[in-house]
């Protein structure tokens, strides 16, 4: 059986704290970045530490945190960008406002490559991660899973002890329980995730605490 799994290392950037995630095949050294929301300086530190070759970007959803540092990458790189769901086209759309609106510096909007689905997979070297269409947060937040490690990337769906947020355009906060209660929790207790922001905790425990989403308020 082979001893190679996904990698990784969390590297928070923006003044909000986003958790960008650096994963890479250990067989390959082939990596992406979740989320690349910004301080690319940080980015390029990590991807230079872990000795690894970046070969595309994936991404949970459109909010600036999450995707500002995306189209420099593309810029300075040429990698190709997956996800999020093209319901979430209109917040990329939206970069240069968001940009204003909450006081960062001004970045490019862009277009993703390839828009994902419920069932798809993306490949990071020769490991895969399931992609999950996860609504709510926003229209079109997807989620990724390697299954081997029992490991979930959520962004702004869950976090340890919360939910996302539900009041931006578009939001729902009925669709947003309903995405991590049918989606999530059958992937099992067991599951470690990385939110967007904040923390690791696991499935089963939020499942017995989280006060938005634990077993015992829905009987």
């Amino acid at each position: 059986m082979s001893e190679f799994i996904l990698q990784y290392k969390i590297i928070p950037v923006t003044p909000f704290q986003q958790n960008c995630t650096l994963v890479w095949c250990d067989e390959t050294q082939d990596a992406a970045l979740i989320d690349p929301g910004g301080d690319l300086h940080l980015l390029q530190a990590a991807i230079e530490q872990a000795n690894v070759k970046v070969t595309k970007i994936l991404l949970t959803h459109g909010h600036l945190d999450h995707v500002g540092g995306t189209a420099e990458l593309v810029r300075k790189h040429g990698l190709p960008i997956e996800g999020p769901q093209r319901e979430d086209a209109f917040w990329i759309d939206q970069l240069p406002m968001q940009c204003q609106m909450m006081g960062f510096p001004p970045v490019q909007n862009f277009q993703p490559d390839r828009w994902l689905e419920q069932g798809d997979r993306v490949t990071v070297g020769r490991e895969q991660l399931e992609v999950f269409f996860c609504p709510g947060h926003t229209p079109g937040h997807v989620v990724f899973y390697h299954a081997g490690q029992q490991l979930a990337w959520v962004g702004d769906v869950l976090f340890a002890g919360s939910i996302g947020r539900t009041d931006f355009p578009r939001g729902d906060y009925d669709t947003l329980v309903t995405s991590i209660r049918k989606n999530l929790w059958p992937l099992g207790d067991a599951v470690q995730f990385i939110p967007g922001h904040g923390p690791m905790s696991t499935f089963g425990t939020e499942r017995k605490t989280n006060p938005f989403v634990a077993d015992h308020r829905f009987g």
